[in-house]
């Protein structure tokens, strides 16, 4: 396996995985790890980050563990805090932390908005927030943020502050790639598609076997190349952009949908 990222540090928010398989940030730290990267390994769930932990260690890779709430600044100041201790640089932030909670703008409620709201934009605000200075004084360093396609068009369900994130993390990525590309510094986001992940599989599991796998069967009869994305899919896109091979990209956005959204409704 190429090594674009001997000698550099990644720092993955939201590291962990849902259930047993394969999650997108799970994925994404293994293979940052794969390709030679420290890998900083964050999520709200201790145990979740500790086991992708472990398995970058038992694969002869260099990784450490940390719980955080990535919706609190001071939360996120102490990561940062605790990765520059253990690694003594970042040069790879990857933002994957996020939830859905459905519902319309009449059916949500206000609560539930604020929380979709600060899990899934303000967390990426605030990694930034804390990283970017890092990253101005090595000069160099590439961030990765994981948006949606939700967040390009609508897709069939009603979960309209999923839907307002997903589209904000798009535009903030584009503000942060211009208000930072002098400094070396590249923003690009990953936009997946329907994507077979744990928190999928856990929502069809409960429906029972037969109603699995019908809804399973309709979900990739959507996609264009007929079939559901896994998690390695959008790994492979955010360390693309995250490593020297898109050293001219900046401010963009890398659709793994399958080919869902240029498809006519």
């Amino acid at each position: 396996m190429a090594q674009r990222f001997k000698g550099k540090v990644a720092l993955v928010a939201g590291a962990g995985s849902a259930g047993p398989g394969w999650g997108n940030g799970k994925a994404a730290a293994v293979l940052y790890a794969r390709e030679g990267a420290a890998v900083f390994c964050v999520d709200i769930d201790r145990k979740a980050a500790e086991e992708t932990r472990d398995i970058i260690l038992s694969e002869g890779g260099n990784a450490t563990a940390h719980a955080a709430d990535v919706s609190k600044n001071a939360a996120v100041e102490a990561m940062v805090a605790a990765c520059l201790a253990a690694h003594g640089r970042i040069d790879v932030l990857h933002n994957n932390v996020g939830i859905v909670e459905h519902g319309n703008v009449v059916e949500a409620s206000e609560e539930s908005w604020d929380r979709v709201h600060d899990i899934n934009l303000k967390s990426v605000f605030l990694a930034c927030k804390h990283v970017i200075p890092h990253m101005v004084r090595q000069g160099k360093g590439a961030i990765v943020n994981i948006a949606s396609t939700a967040g390009l068009r609508h897709m069939g369900m009603s979960y309209c502050s999923y839907s307002a994130t997903k589209s904000a993390i798009l535009h903030l990525t584009r503000a942060m790639a211009m208000d930072h590309a002098r400094q070396g510094i590249r923003v690009n986001s990953v936009v997946p598609g329907v994507i077979h992940t744990p928190l999928v599989e856990s929502v069809y599991a409960a429906a029972g076997q037969g109603e699995r796998e019908r809804l399973l069967k309709l979900r990739a009869e959507q996609v264009p190349l007929g079939r559901l994305g896994d998690a390695w899919d959008v790994a492979q896109a955010a360390a693309f952009l995250a490593s020297d091979d898109a050293k001219y990209i900046t401010g963009t956005e890398l659709v793994v949908d399958g080919g869902l959204i240029v498809k006519a409704i």
